[in-house]
C-alpha cells in the first residue's frame, strides 16, 4: 500500500461545535500552528482546517447540521452534539515531565483534567484531558526501566 507523499499515513479529521474557537483553544493549549483554514461564505463557520502540532497534524471543520448523507443521516457531528467523543487523540511525548507540562497547559487554557497525571503499571507517565469541544486527548511518556531490566 503507498501512502499519498506529504501526509501523514493516519491523520485525525475532527468535527467541532465551534470551529473558530477550537483553533485558538488548539493553538493556546497545544502550541498548534494554523497551517490552512477555509471558513463559510459568512466567515462564522470553519469548512476546513489544517493544524500541526505535536510533530502531527489534524484536520477540524464545523457542524453542519443542515447537511444529510445520501441516507438522511448525518453521521459527522462533534462530541458536544453526540453526548461524548468515542475515541482519545493519543500524543506519545519524549519525556514524562512533559506529559505534566503538556496536560498542566492545556487545563490552564480549559481543558478538564479527566484523568490526572500518574506513573502508570505499563511504565509510563500518562493523564487525560477533555478539551472544550468534547475531545479525548490522552498525553503518554516512557518511564526510564527499573535498575536491573
Amino acid at each position: 500500500m503507498a501512502f499519498a507523499p506529504n501526509f501523514p499515513p493516519v491523520e485525525p479529521h475532527i468535527c467541532v461545535k465551534g470551529g473558530l474557537e477550537a483553533i485558538a483553544f488548539y493553538e493556546k493549549a497545544f502550541g498548534a500552528e494554523n497551517t490552512f483554514k477555509q471558513l463559510t461564505e459568512d466567515g462564522k463557520r470553519v469548512l476546513h482546517a489544517n493544524l500541526s502540532l505535536f510533530g502531527g497534524s489534524i484536520m477540524l471543520h464545523d457542524e453542519f447540521p443542515e447537511y444529510k448523507n445520501p441516507d438522511g443521516e448525518n453521521d459527522v457531528m462533534s462530541p458536544v452534539t453526540r453526548g461524548g467523543a468515542s475515541i482519545a487523540l493519543n500524543i506519545n511525548l519524549a519525556r514524562p515531565a512533559d506529559v505534566d507540562a503538556a496536560v498542566n497547559r492545556a487545563v490552564a487554557a480549559g481543558a478538564a483534567l479527566i484523568m490526572p497525571v500518574e506513573d502508570t503499571f505499563w511504565n509510563a507517565r500518562y493523564g487525560r484531558i477533555r478539551d472544550p469541544f468534547g475531545h479525548v486527548w490522552a498525553f503518554n511518556a516512557a518511564l526510564e526501566a527499573p535498575a536491573g531490566e
